[in-house]
């Protein structure tokens, strides 16, 4: 069986499209479908039902790919080694949002640059993104803030983040000891809002899980990095909805005032994720346990 074949078979199965995987393969898009065509008619078994949609692997098809898959990655792996043989070094490739991979992940891998370990992170902005790019062999792990489904990839609960609502300590005093408790989001839909998306993803959830209603206001400032967010609601630009481990600092010195301290407050939960069979390669096993390791005191 041509191994060519095989590795755009798994890169399909693992985009879920004909279209994605020509773009992850560097193809076009006939190319790929020829090679799924030629594939099957080898195998004489279909592999993937065509839909309006992109494709669904057939009972078949998700077989060979679980079987397939783990051994075309450690083939991959054993090229990558090669590259790296003269100088003993192994890479790393980590994918994960910007704040929590620069100011948690990142810093807990580091002791193992010693041991022979390079890092190579890339930044995404949402979790669907992390998984298809570890899915299509671009990373090697993945952190994500949802689980993946499947069986292609594996994932561990690593830690969850406590979500505040802040504001400066101008805003804070302007609303007043109490109210909030008392009233309810009512008396925060004259307030600017500071987010890192036009959708509201941070405050949204924090009102659905506090309030049960959706927030009024559209944003004030938009900046892409929750860092930003940071920096701009501890300058009085409004309201915002921060993980506490990025904004722990500023709350204990008082750059920003927790507007809220709900009985529940909200959650988010990020997992390590891995492309099945990876784990039994060395260097990733070993980034695995660092990461799970310091998570416990996260």
């Amino acid at each position: 069986m041509d191994l060519a074949l095989l590795r755009t078979f798994v890169t399909v199965h693992r985009a879920g499209s004909f279209t994605r995987a020509a773009a992850l393969l560097g193809l076009s898009q006939p190319a790929v479908t020829s090679q799924i065509r030629t594939l099957e008619r080898q195998l004489d078994r279909p592999l993937f039902l065509r839909q309006a949609r992109g494709v669904t692997p057939t009972t078949f098809g998700d077989e060979l790919a679980h079987r397939a898959a783990p051994h075309l990655d450690a083939l991959v792996e054993i090229a990558e080694a090669g590259l790296d043989e003269e100088s003993g070094v192994r890479t790393l490739h980590l994918a994960g949002p910007p704040e929590f991979t620069s100011l948690r992940a990142l810093p807990a891998l580091t002791p193992l640059i010693s041991q022979g370990l390079a890092l190579r992170a890339s930044f995404v902005g949402n979790a669907q993104e992390a998984l298809e790019g570890l899915a299509a062999g671009h990373h090697d792990l993945a952190i994500a803030t949802a689980r993946p489904r499947g069986g292609l990839l594996g994932s561990t609960p690593l830690c969850d983040e406590e979500h505040v609502l802040v504001a400066s300590p101008r805003w804070a005093a302007r609303l007043g000891s109490g109210v909030l408790l008392h009233k309810g989001a009512v008396v925060l839909e004259q307030l600017p809002v500071v987010e890192v998306h036009e959708s509201l993803p941070f405050v949204s959830r924090y009102w659905a899980a506090v309030f049960d209603s959706r927030p009024p206001a559209a944003g004030t400032v938009i900046a892409p990095d929750l860092r930003a967010v940071l920096e701009c609601a501890a300058s009085g630009a409004g309201l915002a909805v921060l993980p506490r481990y990025l904004c722990r600092s500023a709350l204990e010195s008082g750059e920003i005032v927790a507007l809220l301290d709900p009985p529940v407050p909200p959650l988010r939960t990020y997992f390590l994720v891995v492309r099945t069979g990876t784990l039994a390669l060395p260097h990733i096993a070993r980034a695995h346990e660092g990461l799970l390791r310091a998570a416990a005191d996260w």
